[in-house]
Formats: structure tokens, sequence, C-alpha cells
């Protein structure tokens, strides 16, 4: 098995080695012996570190990554499902959140573009409420 430092692992994983420490210190990597005064990783790892570099882009937090890369192998298939289901949920609760975000504030921007104005901001009365005099904010 070939064998590199961590500074190679990093440079070809395209991770800094605080990454790399930062991933062991949670379990997702192993910690090898340091037996010829420099620790010595396994090539193969590059494969494991692109893994949850694009686990994390997908939207998975290092915790389910952990579950995952415990499943896999496992014939564990229907849990690695459930983790991918419920992260999905998460995603799709998200982007309902920012779609009425983004409906709010469209709605803010057209009513502000056609307030007179000399009258209080539509965002900022929708945004403060009546904790903002509009003698403080006139205008958009």
């Amino acid at each position: 098995m070939q064998t590199i430092t961590i500074g190679k692992l990093a440079k070809t994983a395209q991770v800094g080695i605080e990454t790399i420490r930062y991933y062991q210190s949670r379990g997702l990597l192993p910690i090898p012996d340091n037996t010829t005064g420099y620790r010595q990783y396994p090539l193969d790892l590059v494969d494991r570190i692109r893994f949850i570099k694009r686990a994390q882009e997908l939207g998975f937090n290092l915790d389910e990554i952990t579950e995952l890369l415990s499943l896999h192998g496992n014939h564990q298939r229907e849990s690695i499902q459930q983790i991918t289901a419920a992260r999905l949920t998460q995603i799709r609760s998200k982007i309902a959140d920012l779609q009425r975000m983004q409906d709010v504030l469209n709605e803010l921007l057209t009513e502000c573009e056609n307030t007179d104005a000399g009258a209080p901001c539509p965002i900022i009365q929708s945004i403060g409420g009546d904790s903002l005099s509009n003698a403080s904010i006139k205008s958009c």
C-alpha cells in the first residue's frame, strides 16, 4: 500500500492540513502510527477526503457523513437512504423558506418603488414594525 505525508495528502486531496487534522479529530479519518518520525497516510484516503467534501457540498453535515461512512460496505442501503431522505426534506424546507423570503422582499420592493418619497418606507416599516418611528426613517 502506497503511503504519503500529511502535506502530500492535503495537496493531492486539495484541502488544507488543518482540514485533515480536523477530520481526524471528528473520527472521519484515521490517525496513522508515527513509527518513522513522520506519519504516513494511505494514498486511498484521498478518495475518502473527496467523498467527505462532495457530501458536504450536497448539504450533509459531518455527523451525517460519519454515519454514511460507517454504513458503507455494510449493506445498509436502507439506512443510507433514510439519512439522504432526511437531508432532502431539510433542503426542501430551506428552499420553501427562501422562496417565501423572496416573495416578501419582491412585494416590499415593489411597494417601496410605488410609494411617495415623503411617505414612510414600507420596507423599514415591515421589518421594524411599530418600533421605528416614522420620523426617524422617512423614505426608501
